[in-house]
């Protein structure tokens, strides 16, 4: 059978052009300091009212302002999104992403605001309504391997290989059970180990 080879060229004009300011630079990391105490403080005293550490440790695995899980992953909903070096729009754009559908990481919540981590580490501020629940993954490169990543005709371990997809690739996550996810991008749709997606975590389940 012959497989289709889907190139990452989708993604590779995305990756965002970060316009770092170097003046005024210390500026968004007090501002961030400063909300890092106030997560702390509050994280302390609720740990304080439930019995402890690990009460304190349960709150922080919760985002304080939305409920839901923190870290988690969601994807960007404008094809414009500041990121901002602290939760205001008093703070400085570091950089901004250019295509709606981009993966990122929720790792705190402060009032209408959600710090973000991007796929190369770099984390930033960005306004809750310019992200979405939708869920979104890329394939991720292994370490010195330039390899192809199979996509299959179903979640059977012994499916069909429908197509192969270059370190990049952008797709919608449509379900995960834990070790296999449909993922569904141009011109393609099928079955990905999970392991090989950024956009997702290992054994995460989705529906």
């Amino acid at each position: 059978m012959r497989h289709v080879r889907v190139s990452s060229s989708y993604l590779r004009p995305l990756r965002p052009t970060r316009a770092v300011h170097i003046r005024g630079r210390f500026r968004p990391l007090i501002g961030v300091l400063a909300v890092t105490v106030r997560l702390c403080l509050t994280a302390l005293m609720l740990g304080c009212a439930g019995g402890g550490a690990l009460a304190a440790s349960a709150d922080l695995s919760t985002g304080l302002q939305s409920g839901l899980p923190v870290p988690r992953f969601v994807s960007l909903k404008s094809d414009r999104v500041n990121v901002r070096g602290g939760p205001t729009k008093d703070h400085e754009v570091v950089w901004v992403f250019t295509r709606a559908g981009l993966p990122v990481e929720i790792t705190a919540e402060y009032e209408n605001w959600r710090r973000i981590r991007d796929w190369e580490g770099a984390e930033g501020w960005v306004y809750h309504s310019l992200l979405s629940g939708r869920r979104s993954a890329f394939v991720a490169k292994r370490k010195a391997s330039e390899d192809l990543v199979p996509l299959y005709d179903s979640a059977d371990p012994g499916g069909s290989v429908k197509a192969k997809l270059e370190p990049g690739v952008l797709g919608q996550v449509k379900r995960c059970n834990g070790t296999t996810c449909r993922f569904v991008g141009e011109k393609f749709d099928g079955y990905i180990a999970q392991e090989r997606l950024w956009g997702v975590y290992p054994d995460e389940k989705i529906d």
